[in-house]
């Protein structure tokens, strides 16, 4: 860039006069910049929507297209303190007896006092304080298998809390289990358990003269020892144990809580289950449909000119946010895409199908046919026009006191309720789909032209550096020119001098 001179010679505000000169140009850039940070915004609010769409897509929508979604059961229980059950979709509508019998429970020992005379053994205790020898073994057998064993060999130099941590790391020759160990030096006693429950976790104590003396070993009457044992209870008659206290039985996940008898389990259908899982579809729907409402009614952007730079630093930050955020929402005003998406929803909301009832007459059914309707056009805010009300709805104020027909149809005739919505989600399913198909403007799983506006993005960058180019070039030819001015002018006024000098000399 040319060494750019300012009027010192001639007093002219080169700067201003180059600015006006140029503007014409300044603006052209001024206006490529504004477009692609417009397209940019746009850019980021169809991501969004793009996002919230696919996350109905691929959540509710799809697990409303199958049968599955509608055959919700639930089971009570006569004793709840006693037993928890969990429904699963395999589950039968029945009502069965149950038992507890034992509940699952994890082996443990309490040693015996280990001490040295008569203080209590520390932790620094070594094995020759102990009359413990190097080579003696301290050995635990696993799940009623002899061949299943912890084994430990004491060493010249051990001290309990080297066993102790010997013990913590060792683990069964065949099932590779570990058990828990810790001594407490308050007490002096080694404590043991099972890291789980059940009998085949459950741990013995061999026999030897190295653990008796450690305290790990059964008391005469064997009260310091708990056996790990397997829950065991009866269902409808028949006889199930677990090493846990939670048992899968025919699509019940059954945990046992407590030893009881003559509990009553009764399974049936959750009919407030099918109707939140409609409710829920209804309203993510009408989430989306509001915001693309909003969007394309929107004031139209073009009402609001870009800020250019100049423009932001008269503004204060708020001023500037709360304008651009015009701009902002008004950028799908309109839009045609919009427009098809809402269209395609719409219709498919629309539909009717001929189903049969439970007494084997066919039927036509739409949304209405169960208390489910959009507002009352003109009673009903612009953006809210495409949004379903669920009639006996108790969350909504607008149709909560109408009768509950969903409801009512979910309990005499569930069956149609499930064909009616596995179509109408189906068909939705469907028209979104192919409003995100791959295209030359739009990648698959999309409802925009992301491609195409990624290349419009790229076009603003080329059309950005030509138009500062441009400018650049005509603000350098001009500081050229006055640069010359400056220079023809300094020499005039050097000349002067010289004259004026002259002449003063002369007189």
């Amino acid at each position: 860039m040319p060494i750019r001179i300012t009027g010192m010679n001639s007093g002219l505000d080169t700067e201003s006069i180059i600015t006006a000169l140029t503007q014409t140009k300044q603006d052209k850039l001024d206006t490529a910049k504004s477009d692609q940070k417009k397209l940019t915004w746009k850019q980021d609010i169809w991501k969004d929507l793009n996002k919230k769409v696919q996350a109905f897509y691929n959540g509710t929508l799809s697990t409303m297209r199958f049968s599955n979604a509608y055959s919700k059961k639930t089971t009570t229980a006569s004793n709840t303190s006693a037993v928890s059950v969990i429904t699963g979709d395999g589950a039968m509508d029945a009502i069965q007896t149950l038992d507890i019998n034992k509940l699952s429970k994890a082996a443990y020992l309490t040693g015996q006092e280990v001490k040295i005379g008569d203080e209590k053994a520390k932790k620094t205790a070594t094995i020759d304080e102990l009359d413990l020898s190097a080579g003696e073994k301290l050995e635990f057998t696993i799940g009623g298998n002899t061949d299943d064993k912890i084994s430990v060999t004491l060493e010249e130099g051990d001290t309990i809390d080297s066993i102790l941590t010997k013990l913590k790391g060792a683990e069964s020759s065949d099932s590779h289990t570990k058990l828990n160990f810790n001594y407490d030096e308050n007490n002096g006693r080694f404590f043991v358990s099972s890291k789980t429950a059940g009998a085949a976790a459950s741990f013995d104590m061999v026999e030897s003269a190295a653990m008796t003396r450690l305290g790990l070993a059964k008391t005469t009457t064997g009260s310091n020892y708990v056996a790990g044992s397997s829950a065991e209870i009866v269902l409808n008659g028949e006889t199930y144990t677990s090493e846990s206290n939670t048992f899968e039985i025919n699509g019940l996940t059954i945990t046992a809580n407590e030893e009881a008898k003559g509990i009553s389990l009764s399974t049936k259908q959750d009919t407030s289950g099918i109707y939140d899982n409609i409710k829920k579809m209804l309203k993510e729907y009408n989430d989306l449909m509001k915001e693309f409402a909003t969007l394309y009614n929107a004031d139209n952007a073009s009402k609001y000119k870009m800020l250019t730079d100049a423009q932001k630093e008269e503004m204060s930050d708020t001023e500037v946010k709360d304008w651009e955020t015009k701009i902002k929402t008004g950028l799908l005003s309109g839009d045609e895409t919009v427009g098809n998406i809402r269209n395609a929803m719409k219709n498919a909301m629309a539909s009717s199908y001929t189903l049969t009832t439970k007494d084997g007459t066919s039927q036509l059914f739409s949304l209405g046919s169960f208390g489910i309707a959009t507002g009352s056009f003109f009673s009903t805010e612009e953006n809210e026009r495409d949004m379903f009300h669920i009639d006996g709805d108790k969350d909504d104020s607008l149709t909560s006191g109408n009768t509950d027909l969903l409801s009512k149809m979910i309990n005499t005739d569930p069956q149609v309720v499930t064909d009616f919505f596995t179509q109408l989600s189906k068909d939705l399913y469907g028209n979104i789909s192919d409003l995100m198909r791959g295209t030359k403007y739009r990648t698959s799983f999309t409802i925009y032209e992301d491609k195409l506006m990624a290349s419009q993005y790229s076009s603003y960058n080329t059309k950005i550096n030509k138009a500062q180019e441009d400018l650049t070039a005509a603000q350098d030819k001009l500081y050229r020119k006055y640069s010359k001015m400056e220079t023809a002018l300094s020499k005039i006024n050097s000349n002067s001098s010289s004259l004026s000098g002259f002449f003063g000399t002369g007189g």
